[in-house]
C-alpha cells in the first residue's frame, strides 16, 4: 500500500519526518485529509489539532498555523510552532488559555480590531495544545 512521506519543520527544529498512511491538518478554509496518491495542494494552516496516521495507530501534534504541502505522496509542513502530545505540558497550556480568554475579554470591549485577532488566535494555539493532552489521556485510558 502507498505511503505518505510526512516532515513537519518549524523555525528551530525538525518535529518529525516519517511514512505515514494519512494526514489530518487544519487548513484555514477547513479541516484537510490527505492520503496517498493526493493532488498537488498548498494551503495555509489555522492554529489546531494535526492527525497523523499510521498502521490503525494515531499520533496527534499541536500546531499554530503555518503552510502545508502536497506533491507526488510527500506532505512538507512549515509550522510556526509545533508540538507533540508528550511535549505539551497541560498546566502551561491551561495557563495560556486562561491568560487568552482575559485578554480577548479586554480587547472586546475596545476598538481594537488587532489586538481582538491576537488574543483569538492566542486562545486558538492554547485550545489545539489542550485538546492534544485530553487525546493523549484517551489513549492511556484505553489501552
Amino acid at each position: 500500500m502507498a505511503r505518505l512521506s510526512v516532515e513537519i519543520v518549524t523555525a528551530e527544529r525538525r518535529v518529525l519526518s516519517d511514512e505515514v498512511d494519512m494526514v489530518i491538518a487544519p487548513a484555514v478554509e477547513g479541516t484537510v485529509g490527505i492520503l496517498p496518491r493526493h493532488a498537488p495542494l498548498l494551503t495555509s494552516l489555522r492554529p489546531g489539532v494535526m492527525v497523523l496516521k499510521r498502521a490503525g495507530e494515531e499520533e496527534v501534534l499541536a500546531v499554530s498555523g503555518g503552510f502545508l504541502q502536497v506533491s507526488n505522496n510527500r506532505v512538507l509542513i512549515l509550522a510556526d510552532t509545533a508540538e507533540r502530545a508528550e511535549e505539551v505540558d497541560e498546566a502551561r497550556a491551561e495557563q495560556a488559555r486562561a491568560e487568552a480568554e482575559v485578554a480577548l475579554r479586554e480587547a472586546s470591549s475596545q476598538a481594537g480590531g488587532v489586538q481582538t485577532e491576537a488574543a483569538r488566535t492566542a486562545l486558538r494555539r492554547s485550545l489545539a495544545r489542550l485538546q492534544v493532552t485530553q487525546r493523549r489521556k484517551q489513549r492511556r485510558t484505553s489501552t
